[in-house]
């Protein structure tokens, strides 16, 4: 394990840990210099008092500020649940759009904005959120997408910011430049989309490029567009430095996805995952599972730790109690009404 004593700067891994409580190796993890937060997922929730106390936890095990995550879009990709409102899945509020756009956008905000506060009253910074890819072809996006045109996506996600940035919390707009319009899984295989960078830009690009200023941060796809580069999008830097940072104007936090899932292997080793991520120029990395962090972090050594300061841009700014949560009556209906709409006519 790479252990270089205590630090005040957070290094640029996020990571993801075992259970409901801290274990004591990952107690020592939260204090190794690679480490800049912790990715929370269904097997780390109980009940709302225990991710309270696990947020806290997680905070005064380490000596450097810790960005707490979570992945809280809503739908099938929703890590906690009782205990917080039932968020529709976004392709729900797409469908919307079609029947009265500004039903629908009014919608986006309640959902950006209960999905944003309800983690932030509980301890949790971010959620990578929104989803920006098109619903087309991809059997791992589906209604995690607003919808699968460029325009709709656009002006629904503008909504949708509005609502998390109104609650205090950073947006993060995936999959970078477009994991929709290809049908396989990069959790599970290797993605190729072969279209011409013409045709990126003209579909998967326009809901990014339209909210770019709005995105607080981005998360690159692990899939390859070889039309562009023959590396998968979060290890090239043809599409950070030279597309979103020089020619888009990005100014943004960068972050891989998962180093661990299948289509991230195209570098090798995790700590070659790692190395080539931050060189192609993201700002940090996710490693998910508990086990390929105890590899990258015996793999890493007594390296030095990258820089990951650029995670202190995106903690969470609570601005409502958990009293007026649950006594205020607009909230309770903004809650309520996401809720109901499970059972709507658009579901």
């Amino acid at each position: 394990m790479s252990m270089q004593g205590i630090q005040s700067t957070p290094g640029p891994v996020l990571i993801g840990i075992e259970g409901p409580e801290l274990t004591n190796r990952e107690r020592a993890w939260l204090n190794d210099p690679l480490v800049g937060g912790v990715v929370l997922f269904t097997r780390n929730y109980a009940h709302l008092a225990q991710l309270e106390l696990l947020v806290d936890n997680i905070r005064s095990a380490a000596a450097a500020p810790m960005l707490v995550c979570v992945d809280h879009e809503g739908g099938r990709v929703q890590r906690f649940r009782d205990g917080f409102t039932r968020l529709p899945p976004l392709g729900l509020l797409g469908r919307m759009y079609a029947d009265n756009p500004e039903f629908a956008c009014d919608f986006a905000y309640r959902h950006g904005r209960v999905m944003a506060t309800e983690l932030l009253v509980a301890g949790v910074d971010h959620s990578f959120a929104p989803v920006l890819d098109l619903d087309v072809d991809s059997c791992v996006i589906g209604d995690r997408a607003f919808a699968a045109d460029p325009g709709a996506v656009s002006a629904l996600a503008g909504h949708y910011l509005a609502g998390m940035h109104d609650a205090g919390m950073r947006s993060c707009g995936k999959h970078f430049p477009g994991h929709g319009s290809v049908r396989a899984d990069s959790h599970t295989d290797d993605v190729i989309d072969d279209r011409s960078l013409a045709s990126i830009i003209e579909s998967d690009l326009v809901p990014f490029q339209a909210q770019l200023a709005q995105l607080d941060a981005l998360m690159m796809a692990h899939v390859i567009y070889p039309q562009v580069d023959a590396r998968p999008a979060g290890y090239s830097s043809t599409w950070i430095r030279e597309k979103l940072r020089a020619e888009m104007g990005y100014q943004g936090v960068v972050l891989s996805d998962d180093l661990g899932m299948h289509a991230a292997g195209y570098a090798g080793k995790l700590a070659d995952r790692m190395r080539l991520s931050l060189e192609a120029g993201c700002d940090a990395v996710l490693v998910c599972q508990p086990e390929d962090v105890a590899v990258l972090l015996k793999e890493w050594g007594d390296e030095p730790a990258p820089d990951g300061s650029a995670l202190l841009q995106l903690h969470g700014r609570n601005t409502v109690t958990r009293a007026e949560l649950a006594t205020v009556s607009e909230w309770r209906h903004w809650q309520q009404s996401l809720a109901e709409l499970e059972h709507s006519q658009w579901a």
